[in-house]
């Protein structure tokens, strides 16, 4: 673990020429004590770091030092950068490994590279925070050391003892055999089965995880491309899903397509519209979708859909009815 921060500790000088105590603690995430102690070991072995004094002064390496890394090509580092601004690292607990490994990616470059990439990498965003209309996306928070564990047991093929809270029910313990990991929008899943069952588990459920010596019964060979795409199938046929017959206007055809599970049949009416036969996941799902269109989408079955809809566009407008308008000025505040 320390020769790790050793070397991203001589990597970071090298790519930023000087750095303060302080900055290199934040971007190693240790404290300042612990980079004094790293840099008298590298002193120590003969890496030539040495300290400027004064408001402006920290840590920097003599001129001219080179490490061992092996180079990369531009289009090659390049493409490693921009996979590294992905956020899925976070989600499975690989954050700071991730920020190390594309220290290591910078330096490897050939001197004529290292800059071009670098400012190349800041052009280009991945899976931004919000979108266009400033609609947050929210990465689900999962401890490290349930991460960790989970990980180890997935690469080491080891049965995983999990605290899992499903959806509305209390935390249990269960014995799983993991398969394999996936992210989606930024939310972490664990594919794995119990007693011969496929089960799909969602990271931010678990409350612990425990790692077991006992080898997971799994096959050696998966593809979790097919296994997350087969489950997700499952998901979307089962539970009480409810099929809509709805008009949509075409310009907000994405919206509504956007949030149904699938669509079973489509055609355009005569006015233009798109009449569409579509799935949501229960009948709360099929409301929200529908009322987010406003005007712009009408459900024409079932009629149980068209009357909550109407009901609450009905419950809208008395709230909204209009009030006599009062002058304040007639009104005596004085006692």
């Amino acid at each position: 673990m320390r020769a790790d921060r050793l070397v991203s500790l001589v990597l970071l000088l090298r790519q930023h020429g000087r750095l303060s105590a302080p900055a290199l603690a934040r971007e190693l995430e240790v404290s300042t004590r612990t980079v004094l102690r790293d840099i008298e070991a590298l002193s120590s072995a003969g890496v030539p770091v040495y300290a400027e004094r004064g408001r402006h002064g920290g840590f920097a390496l003599l001129p001219g030092f080179q490490t061992e890394l092996t180079g990369l090509n531009h289009d090659e580092a390049l493409a490693l950068l921009v996979a590294g601004s992905r956020r899925g690292a976070q989600a499975f607990g690989l954050g700071a490994a991730l920020a190390s490994a594309m220290r290591k990616v910078v330096d490897a470059l050939p001197e004529s590279y290292r800059a071009t990439a670098a400012g190349a990498a800041q052009r280009l965003l991945i899976d931004p925070e919000t979108d266009l209309l400033a609609r947050r996306q929210v990465a689900e928070e999962v401890p490290d050391t349930i991460v960790a564990e989970i990980r180890s047991a997935v690469f080491a093929g080891h049965k995983l003892r999990i605290h899992y809270a499903a959806a509305g029910q209390a935390p249990t313990w269960r014995t799983v055999d993991p398969i394999g990991l996936v992210t989606v929008r930024d939310q972490g899943y664990l594919l794995a089965t119990r007693a011969g069952t496929d089960r799909t588990y969602r990271l931010s459920r678990v409350l612990a995880a425990e790692e077991l010596a006992e080898p997971a019964q799994r096959p050696d060979r998966v593809d979790l491309d097919q296994a997350w795409q087969e489950r997700s199938t499952r998901f979307r046929t089962g539970g009480d899903q409810v099929a809509v017959l709805v008009r949509v206007n075409p310009a907000r055809r994405e919206d509504l397509v956007g949030t149904a599970l699938a669509i079973v049949a489509e055609e355009a009416d005569a006015d233009g519209w798109l009449r569409l036969e579509v799935t949501f996941q229960d009948a709360r799902h099929a409301e929200w979708a529908l009322w987010q269109l406003a005007t712009n989408a009408e459900a024409l079955a079932p009629q149980w859909l068209r009357s909550s809809l109407r009901d609450r566009a009905a419950a809208v407008t008395t709230c909204y009815e209009l009030v006599p308008e009062v002058d304040y000025r007639d009104l005596d505040v004085t006692e």
